[in-house]
Protein backbone atom coordinates (compact mmCIF):
# COMPACT_ATOMS: atom_id res chain seq x y z
CA UNK A 1 0.00 0.00 0.00
CA UNK A 2 1.10 3.80 -0.39
CA UNK A 3 0.32 5.94 1.80
CA UNK A 4 -0.12 9.81 1.24
CA UNK A 5 1.10 11.64 4.44
CA UNK A 6 -0.45 15.29 4.35
CA UNK A 7 1.44 18.48 6.72
CA UNK A 8 4.91 19.10 7.70
CA UNK A 9 5.52 18.40 11.75
CA UNK A 10 6.33 16.39 14.39
CA UNK A 11 2.69 14.33 14.44
CA UNK A 12 3.43 13.52 10.79
CA UNK A 13 6.72 12.17 11.03
CA UNK A 14 5.14 9.87 13.48
CA UNK A 15 2.28 9.16 11.16
CA UNK A 16 4.68 8.04 8.63
CA UNK A 17 7.35 6.30 11.13
CA UNK A 18 4.48 4.27 12.35
CA UNK A 19 3.06 4.01 8.49
CA UNK A 20 5.97 3.01 7.16
CA UNK A 21 6.68 -0.13 9.29
CA UNK A 22 3.84 -1.86 6.87
CA UNK A 23 3.87 0.82 3.91
CA UNK A 24 5.63 3.20 1.17
CA UNK A 25 5.10 6.77 2.61
CA UNK A 26 5.27 10.24 0.84
CA UNK A 27 5.23 13.23 3.15
CA UNK A 28 3.80 16.11 2.09
CA UNK A 29 4.99 18.74 2.14
CA UNK A 30 6.95 17.16 4.78
CA UNK A 31 9.90 18.82 6.46
CA UNK A 32 14.00 18.36 5.96
CA UNK A 33 14.24 15.91 8.68
CA UNK A 34 11.37 13.33 7.06
CA UNK A 35 12.53 11.11 4.55
CA UNK A 36 10.06 10.57 1.92
CA UNK A 37 9.07 14.44 1.53
CA UNK A 38 7.78 16.16 -1.18
CA UNK A 39 6.65 19.70 -2.06
CA UNK A 40 4.26 17.99 -4.79
CA UNK A 41 0.38 18.83 -3.54
CA UNK A 42 -1.58 15.84 -2.69
CA UNK A 43 -4.11 15.98 -5.42
CA UNK A 44 -0.98 15.20 -7.60
CA UNK A 45 0.60 12.33 -5.52
CA UNK A 46 -0.81 8.71 -6.20
CA UNK A 47 -1.74 6.64 -3.45
CA UNK A 48 -3.72 3.80 -2.17
CA UNK A 49 -4.62 5.60 0.68
CA UNK A 50 -4.70 10.34 1.77
CA UNK A 51 -4.32 10.85 5.57
CA UNK A 52 -4.34 14.21 6.68
CA UNK A 53 -2.80 15.44 9.61
CA UNK A 54 -2.97 19.01 10.44
CA UNK A 55 -6.43 21.22 11.15
CA UNK A 56 -6.27 23.65 8.59
CA UNK A 57 -6.77 21.70 5.09
CA UNK A 58 -9.16 19.07 6.71
CA UNK A 59 -11.27 22.77 7.92
CA UNK A 60 -10.47 23.89 4.11
CA UNK A 61 -11.95 20.98 3.23
CA UNK A 62 -8.70 19.29 1.31
CA UNK A 63 -10.82 15.70 2.09
CA UNK A 64 -13.63 16.46 0.53
CA UNK A 65 -11.63 17.38 -2.55
CA UNK A 66 -9.49 14.08 -3.03
CA UNK A 67 -12.83 12.09 -2.25
CA UNK A 68 -14.54 13.78 -4.90
CA UNK A 69 -12.67 11.91 -7.36
CA UNK A 70 -12.84 8.78 -5.72
CA UNK A 71 -9.61 8.72 -3.23
CA UNK A 72 -9.72 6.57 -0.16
CA UNK A 73 -9.49 9.22 2.80
CA UNK A 74 -9.07 8.83 6.20
CA UNK A 75 -10.00 12.65 7.38
CA UNK A 76 -13.39 14.14 8.05
CA UNK A 77 -14.78 16.43 5.11
CA UNK A 78 -15.20 20.42 5.59
CA UNK A 79 -18.42 19.68 7.70
CA UNK A 80 -17.12 17.85 10.36
CA UNK A 81 -14.25 19.76 10.39
CA UNK A 82 -16.15 22.46 11.87
CA UNK A 83 -15.58 20.82 15.26
CA UNK A 84 -12.29 22.37 15.21
CA UNK A 85 -12.52 25.20 12.35
CA UNK A 86 -15.37 26.65 15.13
CA UNK A 87 -15.22 26.37 19.14
CA UNK A 88 -18.24 28.05 19.00
CA UNK A 89 -20.33 25.77 16.61
CA UNK A 90 -18.48 22.39 18.66
CA UNK A 91 -19.96 24.00 22.08
CA UNK A 92 -23.06 24.38 20.39
CA UNK A 93 -23.06 20.71 19.21
CA UNK A 94 -21.85 19.41 22.41
CA UNK A 95 -24.69 20.90 24.05
CA UNK A 96 -27.09 19.19 21.54
CA UNK A 97 -25.71 16.29 21.85
CA UNK A 98 -25.42 16.12 25.85
CA UNK A 99 -21.99 16.34 26.18
CA UNK A 100 -20.83 17.31 29.84
CA UNK A 101 -18.80 20.66 29.47
CA UNK A 102 -17.99 24.03 30.99
CA UNK A 103 -19.79 27.06 30.99
CA UNK A 104 -19.62 28.72 28.52
CA UNK A 105 -20.63 31.63 25.57
CA UNK A 106 -19.93 32.87 22.32
CA UNK A 107 -19.32 36.80 21.90
CA UNK A 108 -18.14 38.70 18.51
CA UNK A 109 -19.10 42.30 20.67
CA UNK A 110 -16.72 42.99 23.58
CA UNK A 111 -19.01 44.70 25.89
CA UNK A 112 -21.84 41.36 25.99
CA UNK A 113 -18.48 39.83 25.99
CA UNK A 114 -17.11 41.42 29.34
CA UNK A 115 -20.26 41.59 30.80
CA UNK A 116 -20.05 37.62 30.78
CA UNK A 117 -16.99 37.18 32.71
CA UNK A 118 -19.01 38.61 35.85
CA UNK A 119 -21.16 35.74 35.68
CA UNK A 120 -18.04 33.35 36.28
CA UNK A 121 -15.98 32.68 39.35
CA UNK A 122 -12.01 33.47 39.98
CA UNK A 123 -10.72 31.39 36.76
CA UNK A 124 -11.55 32.52 33.57
CA UNK A 125 -10.41 30.70 29.86
CA UNK A 126 -10.99 32.91 26.17
CA UNK A 127 -10.37 31.17 23.12
CA UNK A 128 -10.71 32.41 19.52
CA UNK A 129 -13.49 30.88 17.31
CA UNK A 130 -11.41 30.15 14.72
CA UNK A 131 -8.04 28.37 13.67
CA UNK A 132 -4.86 30.06 15.94
CA UNK A 133 -2.60 26.94 15.41
CA UNK A 134 -2.87 26.26 19.06
CA UNK A 135 -2.03 29.46 21.14
CA UNK A 136 -5.07 30.99 20.84
CA UNK A 137 -6.26 30.18 24.06
CA UNK A 138 -5.53 32.32 27.54
CA UNK A 139 -6.11 30.75 31.37
CA UNK A 140 -5.67 33.17 33.82
CA UNK A 141 -7.20 34.38 37.34
CA UNK A 142 -6.60 37.81 36.41
CA UNK A 143 -9.65 39.98 35.49
CA UNK A 144 -7.70 42.84 33.96
CA UNK A 145 -5.82 39.97 31.98
CA UNK A 146 -8.57 38.91 30.87
CA UNK A 147 -10.63 42.29 30.04
CA UNK A 148 -7.74 43.13 27.62
CA UNK A 149 -7.54 39.46 25.73
CA UNK A 150 -11.04 40.13 25.16
CA UNK A 151 -10.48 43.15 23.50
CA UNK A 152 -7.25 42.16 21.49
CA UNK A 153 -8.84 39.07 20.30
CA UNK A 154 -12.14 40.61 19.14
CA UNK A 155 -10.48 43.41 17.41
CA UNK A 156 -8.54 41.56 15.51
CA UNK A 157 -5.38 43.00 16.81
CA UNK A 158 -4.04 39.34 18.62
CA UNK A 159 -5.01 36.94 15.94
CA UNK A 160 -6.47 38.56 13.39
CA UNK A 161 -10.12 36.89 11.86
CA UNK A 162 -9.44 33.76 13.75
CA UNK A 163 -10.71 35.99 17.47
CA UNK A 164 -12.97 38.42 16.07
CA UNK A 165 -15.40 35.25 17.95
CA UNK A 166 -14.55 34.15 20.87
CA UNK A 167 -15.78 31.17 22.95
CA UNK A 168 -15.24 32.18 26.75
CA UNK A 169 -15.63 29.20 29.67
CA UNK A 170 -15.53 28.93 32.83
CA UNK A 171 -12.23 27.91 34.32
CA UNK A 172 -12.10 23.77 34.88
CA UNK A 173 -9.83 22.10 37.51
CA UNK A 174 -8.56 18.56 37.31
CA UNK A 175 -5.94 16.63 35.83
CA UNK A 176 -6.24 17.18 31.88
CA UNK A 177 -6.54 13.92 29.48
CA UNK A 178 -6.52 13.50 25.85
CA UNK A 179 -8.11 10.60 24.05
CA UNK A 180 -8.08 9.82 20.77
CA UNK A 181 -11.25 7.75 18.85
CA UNK A 182 -10.92 6.51 15.41
CA UNK A 183 -14.22 6.66 13.75
CA UNK A 184 -15.85 5.69 10.57
CA UNK A 185 -19.15 7.04 10.60
CA UNK A 186 -20.84 4.82 12.45
CA UNK A 187 -18.45 3.24 14.74
CA UNK A 188 -15.56 4.62 17.13
CA UNK A 189 -12.72 2.74 18.74
CA UNK A 190 -10.64 4.77 21.24
CA UNK A 191 -6.81 4.67 21.15
CA UNK A 192 -4.05 4.78 24.35
CA UNK A 193 -5.07 7.84 26.34
CA UNK A 194 -1.78 10.48 26.77
CA UNK A 195 -1.61 13.17 28.72
CA UNK A 196 0.08 16.25 27.12
CA UNK A 197 1.36 19.70 28.54
CA UNK A 198 0.20 23.03 26.89
CA UNK A 199 2.22 25.58 29.36
CA UNK A 200 5.40 26.54 28.30
CA UNK A 201 6.82 26.50 31.15
CA UNK A 202 7.59 23.83 33.95
CA UNK A 203 4.89 23.42 36.74
CA UNK A 204 1.91 24.76 33.86
CA UNK A 205 3.11 28.50 34.23
CA UNK A 206 3.26 30.51 31.51
CA UNK A 207 1.66 30.79 28.09
CA UNK A 208 -0.29 27.89 25.93
CA UNK A 209 1.91 26.58 23.39
CA UNK A 210 1.16 23.80 20.64
CA UNK A 211 1.85 21.70 23.43
CA UNK A 212 5.32 20.54 25.48
CA UNK A 213 5.14 16.96 25.76
CA UNK A 214 3.35 13.80 26.52
CA UNK A 215 3.44 10.57 27.60
CA UNK A 216 1.09 7.30 27.31
CA UNK A 217 -0.52 5.48 29.23
CA UNK A 218 -1.96 7.50 31.95
CA UNK A 219 -2.04 5.97 35.47
CA UNK A 220 -5.35 8.39 36.23
CA UNK A 221 -7.27 6.62 32.94
CA UNK A 222 -8.04 3.16 33.49
CA UNK A 223 -10.24 0.98 31.27
CA UNK A 224 -13.60 2.00 33.35
CA UNK A 225 -12.71 5.81 32.72
CA UNK A 226 -12.18 5.31 28.53
CA UNK A 227 -15.06 3.64 28.77
CA UNK A 228 -17.17 6.19 30.24
CA UNK A 229 -15.59 8.94 28.26
CA UNK A 230 -16.46 6.50 25.11
CA UNK A 231 -20.38 6.53 26.55
CA UNK A 232 -20.84 10.19 27.65
CA UNK A 233 -18.74 11.81 24.90
CA UNK A 234 -17.42 10.63 21.93
CA UNK A 235 -20.28 7.77 21.01
CA UNK A 236 -23.00 11.10 21.68
CA UNK A 237 -21.29 13.32 19.30
CA UNK A 238 -20.90 10.75 16.72
CA UNK A 239 -24.46 10.23 16.86
CA UNK A 240 -25.10 14.08 16.79
CA UNK A 241 -22.53 14.20 13.80
CA UNK A 242 -24.66 11.71 12.41
CA UNK A 243 -28.34 13.60 12.90
CA UNK A 244 -26.86 16.57 11.12
CA UNK A 245 -26.07 14.37 8.42
CA UNK A 246 -22.25 14.45 8.50
CA UNK A 247 -20.17 11.39 7.71
CA UNK A 248 -17.24 11.67 10.30
CA UNK A 249 -14.32 9.41 8.99
CA UNK A 250 -10.86 10.35 11.21
CA UNK A 251 -9.73 10.85 14.30
CA UNK A 252 -12.29 12.43 16.99
CA UNK A 253 -9.44 13.93 19.60
CA UNK A 254 -11.10 14.86 23.01
CA UNK A 255 -9.75 17.05 25.08
CA UNK A 256 -10.74 16.38 28.85
CA UNK A 257 -10.17 17.58 31.95
CA UNK A 258 -11.27 15.02 34.75
CA UNK A 259 -13.09 17.20 37.22
CA UNK A 260 -14.54 16.52 41.22
CA UNK A 261 -17.81 16.64 39.21
CA UNK A 262 -16.58 14.10 36.97
CA UNK A 263 -15.60 13.81 33.14
CA UNK A 264 -15.98 16.99 30.58
CA UNK A 265 -14.77 18.04 27.16
CA UNK A 266 -12.74 21.36 26.70
CA UNK A 267 -12.80 20.82 23.04
CA UNK A 268 -12.79 18.86 20.45
CA UNK A 269 -9.98 18.62 17.32
CA UNK A 270 -10.23 16.80 14.24
CA UNK A 271 -6.60 15.10 13.89
CA UNK A 272 -4.17 13.18 15.66
CA UNK A 273 -2.80 15.52 18.58
CA UNK A 274 0.45 16.74 18.39
CA UNK A 275 2.76 15.77 20.78
CA UNK A 276 0.19 12.72 21.69
CA UNK A 277 0.81 11.06 18.15
CA UNK A 278 4.18 10.82 19.11
CA UNK A 279 3.77 8.74 22.26
CA UNK A 280 0.42 7.09 21.04
CA UNK A 281 1.10 5.69 17.89
CA UNK A 282 4.63 4.25 18.56
CA UNK A 283 3.08 2.00 20.93
CA UNK A 284 0.43 0.45 18.67
CA UNK A 285 1.09 -3.10 17.68
CA UNK A 286 -1.98 -3.18 14.90
CA UNK A 287 -1.04 -2.23 11.67
CA UNK A 288 -1.82 1.42 11.45
CA UNK A 289 -2.23 1.64 7.37
CA UNK A 290 -4.93 -1.07 7.78
CA UNK A 291 -6.94 0.56 10.47
CA UNK A 292 -6.87 3.87 8.73
CA UNK A 293 -7.54 2.16 5.93
CA UNK A 294 -10.93 1.02 7.19
CA UNK A 295 -12.23 3.90 8.77
CA UNK A 296 -11.86 6.01 5.72
CA UNK A 297 -13.72 2.94 3.59
CA UNK A 298 -16.41 2.93 6.45
CA UNK A 299 -15.44 -0.61 7.65
CA UNK A 300 -13.66 0.10 10.87
CA UNK A 301 -13.59 -3.83 12.18
CA UNK A 302 -9.98 -3.61 14.01
CA UNK A 303 -9.65 -3.15 17.66
CA UNK A 304 -6.43 -1.24 18.81
CA UNK A 305 -3.69 -3.37 20.54
CA UNK A 306 -0.99 -1.66 22.51
CA UNK A 307 2.79 -2.65 23.50
CA UNK A 308 2.95 -2.58 27.83
CA UNK A 309 5.71 -0.21 27.03
CA UNK A 310 5.12 3.48 27.91
CA UNK A 311 5.66 6.11 26.38
CA UNK A 312 7.20 9.88 26.90
CA UNK A 313 8.04 12.40 24.94
CA UNK A 314 9.70 16.22 25.24
CA UNK A 315 9.68 18.82 22.61
CA UNK A 316 12.75 20.83 22.33
CA UNK A 317 11.71 24.82 21.48
CA UNK A 318 13.12 27.43 19.97
CA UNK A 319 14.41 30.47 21.64
CA UNK A 320 10.96 32.77 21.84
CA UNK A 321 8.77 30.10 21.17
CA UNK A 322 5.62 30.66 21.58
CA UNK A 323 6.23 33.90 20.51
CA UNK A 324 8.67 34.83 17.80
CA UNK A 325 11.15 31.88 17.41
CA UNK A 326 14.86 32.42 16.33
CA UNK A 327 15.25 30.47 13.83
CA UNK A 328 18.52 28.84 11.27
CA UNK A 329 20.77 27.82 13.83
CA UNK A 330 22.62 24.54 13.37
CA UNK A 331 21.37 21.45 15.00
CA UNK A 332 23.31 18.78 16.67
CA UNK A 333 23.10 15.34 17.91
CA UNK A 334 19.80 14.24 16.39
CA UNK A 335 22.09 10.86 15.17
CA UNK A 336 23.25 10.40 18.06
CA UNK A 337 19.81 10.60 20.20
CA UNK A 338 18.24 8.06 17.37
CA UNK A 339 20.81 6.04 17.52
CA UNK A 340 19.98 5.69 21.76
CA UNK A 341 18.02 2.19 22.94
CA UNK A 342 14.48 3.14 22.73
CA UNK A 343 14.85 6.51 21.22
CA UNK A 344 13.19 8.01 18.52
CA UNK A 345 13.57 11.50 16.89
CA UNK A 346 10.63 13.44 15.18
CA UNK A 347 11.05 16.69 13.54
CA UNK A 348 8.77 19.51 13.09
CA UNK A 349 10.39 23.09 12.75
CA UNK A 350 13.35 22.09 10.88
CA UNK A 351 15.55 23.04 7.03
CA UNK A 352 18.02 22.15 5.34
CA UNK A 353 21.18 23.36 6.33
CA UNK A 354 23.60 24.59 2.43
CA UNK A 355 26.04 22.22 1.83
CA UNK A 356 29.48 22.80 1.41
CA UNK A 357 30.61 22.72 -1.92
CA UNK A 358 32.33 19.31 -2.61
CA UNK A 359 30.75 17.67 0.54
CA UNK A 360 29.31 14.17 0.22
CA UNK A 361 25.76 13.78 0.23
CA UNK A 362 24.45 10.33 0.89
CA UNK A 363 20.29 9.65 0.27
CA UNK A 364 18.62 7.16 2.19
CA UNK A 365 18.02 4.17 0.30
CA UNK A 366 14.62 3.31 2.51
CA UNK A 367 12.43 4.87 5.00
CA UNK A 368 13.33 2.74 7.43
CA UNK A 369 16.87 3.85 6.81
CA UNK A 370 17.00 7.76 6.37
CA UNK A 371 14.60 8.17 9.08
CA UNK A 372 17.48 7.19 11.59
CA UNK A 373 19.50 9.26 9.33
CA UNK A 374 18.06 12.42 9.33
CA UNK A 375 21.43 14.80 9.76
CA UNK A 376 23.20 13.05 6.65
CA UNK A 377 20.32 14.59 4.57
CA UNK A 378 21.99 17.83 2.76
CA UNK A 379 24.45 19.60 4.77
CA UNK A 380 22.34 18.84 8.03
CA UNK A 381 19.56 20.26 9.96
CA UNK A 382 19.24 23.97 11.29
CA UNK A 383 15.91 25.37 12.95
CA UNK A 384 13.18 26.84 11.30
CA UNK A 385 10.21 27.23 13.65
CA UNK A 386 9.17 27.23 17.00
CA UNK A 387 9.00 23.83 17.99
CA UNK A 388 11.94 22.00 16.46
CA UNK A 389 11.42 18.28 17.61
CA UNK A 390 10.02 15.78 19.58
CA UNK A 391 12.46 13.10 20.94
CA UNK A 392 10.13 10.43 22.09
CA UNK A 393 11.34 7.48 24.47
CA UNK A 394 9.76 4.17 25.21
CA UNK A 395 10.75 1.84 27.71
CA UNK A 396 9.01 -1.12 30.06
CA UNK A 397 7.66 1.40 32.35
CA UNK A 398 7.10 5.18 32.27
CA UNK A 399 9.75 5.87 34.75
CA UNK A 400 11.99 4.26 32.14
CA UNK A 401 10.51 5.87 29.11
CA UNK A 402 10.83 9.11 30.58
CA UNK A 403 14.80 8.67 31.03
CA UNK A 404 15.44 7.42 28.08
CA UNK A 405 13.52 10.66 26.65
CA UNK A 406 15.61 13.23 28.72
CA UNK A 407 18.54 11.05 27.38
CA UNK A 408 18.06 11.78 24.03
CA UNK A 409 17.63 15.09 24.59
CA UNK A 410 20.35 16.05 26.37
CA UNK A 411 22.21 14.85 23.37
CA UNK A 412 20.92 17.12 20.60
CA UNK A 413 21.95 20.91 21.13
CA UNK A 414 21.40 24.14 19.27
CA UNK A 415 21.85 27.71 20.60
CA UNK A 416 18.85 28.91 22.86
CA UNK A 417 17.22 25.58 22.70
CA UNK A 418 14.07 25.11 25.63
CA UNK A 419 12.59 22.18 26.99
CA UNK A 420 10.13 21.61 29.77
CA UNK A 421 12.27 19.03 32.31
CA UNK A 422 8.90 17.37 33.97
CA UNK A 423 7.01 16.07 31.85
CA UNK A 424 5.92 12.53 32.96
CA UNK A 425 6.63 13.54 36.40
CA UNK A 426 3.55 13.46 37.78
CA UNK A 427 2.11 10.72 35.60
CA UNK A 428 5.86 8.52 37.58
CA UNK A 429 4.96 10.30 40.92
CA UNK A 430 1.46 8.96 41.28
CA UNK A 431 1.80 5.26 40.25
CA UNK A 432 4.70 5.64 43.23
CA UNK A 433 2.17 6.59 45.16
CA UNK A 434 -0.36 3.72 44.40
CA UNK A 435 2.09 1.31 45.04
CA UNK A 436 3.06 3.01 48.33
Amino acid sequence: MRVCVVGGGGREHALAHVLGRSCEVVVTPGNAGIVGSTPVPAEEIAADLYVIGPEAPLVEGLADKLRARGKLVFGPGADGARLEGSKGWMKQLLVSAGVPTAAHGTFSEAAQALKFLDTLGDLFVIKTDGLAAGKGVLVTEDRAEADAAVRDYISGEAFGDAGRRVVIEEGLSGPELSLLALCDGNRAVCLAPAQDFKRVGEGDVGPNTGGMGAYSPVPQAPLSLVEEVMERAVLPTLAELQKRGIDYRGVLYAGLMLTTEGVKVLEYNVRFGDPEAQVVLPRLHNDLAEMLAQAAAGQLCVEPLYSDDAAVTVVCAAQGYPGSARVGDAIQGIEAANASEGVTVFCAGVASAPVAVGAPHKQPDSFAEGDKSLALRGGGLVTAGGRVLSVTGQGPSLAAARERAYGGVAQIDWPGRYFRGDIAWAGISDNLERSA
